[in-house]
């Protein structure tokens, strides 16, 4: 084994200099130009690539990104979603990534007491009485069919007005008005790219983000509040919430 004295380093050092004489200017010069390709418009000083800020902005303008619907998008997201982050986080804002069933979205941040004490960007929109019945009705047909091993769920129009329309109360007399709303629901869930439409006009396709907008635990409280407006018994309404137990314990975990 070579001992290496102090002079031995030196010159060591030396020759290694006298080898690569330009380095640090080389690496000066690929850092400049690495940043010189992000700048897209003068006094540019933004620091995601184009295909990174086009991702972004779908981020910010939708209420989600998916796989289906921005296949693009999704897997610059998913490929790195630490810059997104980082600056949805900026916002008083978080990203969350849902890998299984393909769904990115911002949700508002709040303190570990869970209390939102930060301005938020986001407002709240309620679901009309008819797109809560249909969400429930979806998200239950979406985890029954998936439990059975189909990935590909689609359900009929004509059965979702139907569904909604158990839910009318003894004392509504006006059905034509009670239908177009119903009507409306469908279409409004289709706007949100929770309903995919197929080649039959009457047979749509139900999107996974469903799983995502309505996690389980909170299916279950919305499957027992349907029921009590609709004046089912309590013991049936148990009985009906136990068959959303299938594969409960999967579908908590990436919720």
């Amino acid at each position: 084994m070579t001992d290496f004295n102090g002079d031995d380093l030196d010159d060591f050092t030396h020759d290694t200099d006298d080898v690569f004489p330009d380095l640090d200017d080389d690496f000066t010069d690929a850092d400049e130009a690495q940043e010189s390709t992000l700048a897209l418009f003068p006094d540019d000083s933004g620091g995601l690539s184009l295909p990174q800020r086009r991702a972004f902005v779908c981020l910010l303008k939708n209420r989600f990104v998916s796989a289906i619907d921005n296949p693009v998008e999704w897997r610059v997201i998913r490929e790195d979603p630490e810059p997104f982050k980082s600056r949805l986080n900026d916002m008083f804002l978080d990203l969350h990534l849902d890998l299984q069933h393909e769904v990115a979205f911002k949700r508002q941040a709040a303190t570990d007491g869970g209390a939102r004490e930060f301005p938020t960007l986001l407002h709240d929109i309620a679901y009309t009485r008819e797109e809560t019945i249909l969400l429930a009705f979806l998200r239950m047909r979406f985890q029954s069919e998936r439990a059975s091993g189909h990935e590909d769920v689609t359900v009929d129009r004509d059965e979702m007005l139907t569904h909604v329309a158990s839910f009318r109360p003894a004392h509504a007399t006006n059905r034509s008005g009670d239908a177009a709303k119903a009507n409306n629901a469908v279409d409004n869930l289709i706007k949100a790219k929770v309903l995919r439409k197929t080649n039959d006009s009457d047979r749509l396709r139900v999107s996974p983000v469903i799983a995502v907008l309505l996690p389980l635990p909170r299916l279950h409280e919305l499957f027992e509040w349907l029921m009590s407006q609709n004046g089912t018994p309590s013991d049936e309404s148990t009985d009906h919430a136990g068959d959303l137990d299938t594969d409960r314990d999967t579908d908590e975990a990436l919720s």
